[in-house]
């Protein structure tokens, strides 16, 4: 649930965009007082507090929502309405008393960060978030005179920001992600993605991004980039790196919050405001969501992304891929339940008995604990 006034719409892309972290800074916090550097205002407000279960229900509860769409222009101007529908989660009689009533993807966020890093530092067509309509935004909003489009002629030129990259450095950079030698398994193959003529880097999947992310991408940007930025990104490579540990010590996790809000104010100071999308937004309350959820490993994505990929591997007919996908889960757990009770034999596809006993590994999320019935 988010309020109008926490975020500004720029008026070349007509995009919301996300940029007002100093308010999580403390009060008295020098960047509050800064405005050539940020949106050129001084921030003097609070950090939003987050609604509970029971505000937003009593906020939609007398709402009258219509299906479809309105005709006409859609004015985004005007009202601060929370949502456009209620959700029928709501009816459930628990539903507004929880703290968490949907966990933030973690997968996703990592990845939408890393794709618009990278996109904007090679300059990737639809991937970069640097451009024409980004600079005519600066100029709108009346901060950096020196990112401003120049006008030379019938041209029209782009000034090279701090994060601008040139051909040699995008060359060094992508030849350095190429050149990594990774373990067997622990990542895809980025060379196979990376192509030094384009100086691209294309279908990078989520788990890639993790790796980019979190090891790689620190390790490429050292010696091409300026020192703040190259400093900034490195903090946000940290901070992903330090709550998707599987261990970590609750009292560090005040200080991983206050670093990750200052790395984001950072990151509005060198990138434009077109960087800040919702899921780069979302990074902010990451912290608060382990204090509440726990370790990320045990609710991020990865685990079920991998199962889906053992669904979707049951569909025959592409006309019926949910009724496939059925009868063949029903087939398996029979199987598998019949095969307990043949005592001796080894079921093809689920391990040799003695391996079974010991361990528990690459069951379905359905499957449960193994328990070997008792044949007298």
């Amino acid at each position: 649930m988010w309020r109008r006034d926490y975020f500004n719409q720029t008026t070349t892309w007509k995009k919301n965009v996300y940029i007002g972290h100093r308010k999580y800074l403390l009060r008295h916090h020098p960047y509050r007082l800064q405005k050539k550097n940020f949106d050129g205002k001084q921030e003097h407000g609070n950090p939003p507090h987050p609604l509970s279960g029971e505000a937003i229900y009593f906020k939609l509860k007398e709402m009258i929502f219509s299906c479809g769409k309105k005709c006409g222009k859609n004015n985004n101007e005007g009202g601060n309405d929370y949502s456009k529908r209620r959700s029928n989660f709501f009816e459930l009689p628990y539903w507004k008393n929880l703290h968490v009533r949907h966990c933030l993807d973690v997968m996703h966020i990592e990845k939408n960060v890393c794709m618009n890093i990278v996109g904007t530092l090679l300059d990737i067509p639809g991937k970069s978030k640097d451009g024409m309509n980004s600079r005519l935004d600066l100029v709108e909003m009346n901060i950096r005179p020196e990112l401003a489009p120049m006008v030379t002629g019938n041209r029209t030129y782009i000034p090279a920001a701090c994060y601008t990259l040139s051909r040699e450095e995008k060359y060094r950079f992508c030849k350095t992600l190429s050149e990594i030698k990774v373990p067997e398994g622990y990542s895809s193959n980025i060379r196979s993605l990376l192509s030094l003529d384009d100086l691209k880097l294309n279908g990078l999947k989520s788990h890639g991004c993790h790796v980019l992310m979190q090891q790689l991408l620190p390790i490429a940007i050292r010696s091409i980039l300026p020192k703040n930025v190259r400093y900034t990104i490195s903090r946000l490579c940290f901070f992903f790196n330090a709550i998707c540990a599987k261990s970590f010590s609750v009292s560090e996790l005040d200080a991983l919050q206050e670093d990750i809000v200052m790395t984001l104010c950072n990151l509005e100071k060198y990138f434009p405001p077109s960087l800040f999308i919702i899921m780069v937004h979302l990074v902010v309350h990451l912290v608060r969501e382990v204090k509440l959820c726990g370790h990320v490993y045990l609710w991020w994505m990865y685990p079920f992304e991998r199962y889906m990929k053992v669904l979707k591997s049951f569909v025959r007919n592409r006309n019926r891929p949910e009724g496939c996908i059925a009868e063949a889960q029903v087939y398996e757990e029979a199987v598998q339940f019949c095969s307990d009770f043949l005592s001796g034999l080894d079921p093809i596809g689920l391990g040799s008995l003695n391996s079974r006993k010991d361990k528990q590994t690459d069951r379905s999320l359905s499957a449960g604990t193994y328990v070997r019935p008792d044949m007298q």
